[in-house]
C-alpha cells in the first residue's frame, strides 16, 4: 500500500499516537485510520493534533513498494520490489498505473526523478541495471559499462548525471543522459556501499557499511573515506542537513 499522511499544520511537541484499525465493511480500496495524538509543547517533537492515515492500496498483490519519490510530473513515483513494476500514483485522485521493467525479475529498489524535469531513474539491483522511465511509461535499461553482479542500489541526481551505489562492486557509478558509464572503485575492498546525499558543495556522500566508514566523492571521481569511531556500527542512512551537517544511521549501535 502507498500511505498518505495530509499536513494540516502542525505543532511542535511530544507526541503519542494511538490508531484505530478499519472497522468492518470500510474500502479496502481507501482505507482510513484515525489517530488520536497528545503533545507536550517542550519536548520538541513535531505532532498534528488531527492527524488522517489514507492507505491507497496498490493493484498488484505482492508488489512490496519500495522507494517512493515525488515526480516533475507532480505524480508519486516508486518501486515495486515484489513484482518488477514502476508504479505512478496520482496523489489527486488515488489512481494507479504499473510498468513493467524490461528485464524480469528486476527487483527495482532505488528511484529519483531525473534532472531533465520529466524522467525518472529507478536501479534493479537484482540485474545489475539502471533504468530509465518516461512520463508515459517507456521504459530504457541501461548495462553496457556497469560491472557484472555490482548490484546498484542508492541513486541520487547531479548536474544532469545519475550517480549510484554499487553495494556488491563496492563502487560509485555514474552514468549520463546518453548513457555512458563511468565506475570509481572505493579504496576499502569490500566497503559495500549503500545510501546516498547530495551536498550543496557538489560533493555526494555515501555510507559504507561493512567498511564502518563515510565516503564522499567529488565531480572528478576522487573517493575520500573517514571511518566512524563505533565499531561495526553498520552504517545505513545519510542526508544532508541545509546547515551543510551530515547526519547518518548507525543501524547495529542504535545510533544517530
Amino acid at each position: 500500500m502507498i500511505a498518505q499522511v495530509p499536513a494540516r499544520g502542525g505543532r511542535m511537541g511530544k507526541a503519542r499516537l494511538s490508531v484505530e484499525g478499519p472497522r468492518s465493511g470500510e474500502s479496502a480500496a481507501r482505507e482510513r485510520t484515525t489517530p488520536s495524538l497528545s503533545s507536550s509543547a517542550t519536548q520538541g517533537c513535531w505532532s498534528m493534533a488531527d492527524v488522517e492515515i489514507v492507505l491507497h492500496p496498490i493493484p498488484t498483490p505482492q508488489s512490496k513498494p519500495y522507494i517512493i519519490v515525488f515526480g516533475p510530473d507532480r505524480h508519486l513515483w516508486f518501486c515495486e520490489s515484489g513484482t518488477s513494476k514502476i508504479g505512478r500514483m496520482n496523489p489527486g485522485n488515488g489512481s494507479f498505473i504499473e510498468f513493467d521493467t524490461l528485464t524480469p525479475n528486476s527487483r527495482p529498489i532505488g528511484i529519483a526523478p531525473a534532472a531533465d524535469g520529466g524522467n525518472v531513474w529507478f536501479s534493479e539491483g537484482h540485474v545489475s541495471r539502471i533504468g530509465r522511465i518516461t512520463p508515459g511509461g517507456a521504459v530504457t535499461e541501461f548495462s553496457n559499462g556497469l560491472t557484472p553482479d555490482c548490484r546498484p542500489l542508492s541513486l541520487v541526481v547531479r548536474d544532469d548525471e545519475l550517480w549510484f551505489s554499487e553495494y556488491q562492486a563496492g563502487q560509485i557509478g555514474r552514468i549520463s543522459v546518453d548513457g555512458h558509464v563511468s565506475e570509481y572503485k572505493i579504496p576499502t575492498p569490500n566497503s559495500e556501499p549503500r545510501a546516498m546525499a547530495a551536498h550543496p558543495d557538489g560533493n555526494i556522500w555515501f555510507v559504507e557499511t561493512k567498511a564502518n566508514a563515510l565516503g564522499r566523492i567529488d565531480a572528478q571521481g576522487r573517493v575520500t573515506e573517514w571511518p566512524v569511531k563505533t565499531p561495526d556500527a553498520s552504517l545505513r542512512g545519510v542526508a544532508v542537513a541545509p546547515d551543510g551537517d551530515l547526519w547518518f544511521t548507525e543501524n547495529f549501535s542504535n545510533k544517530i
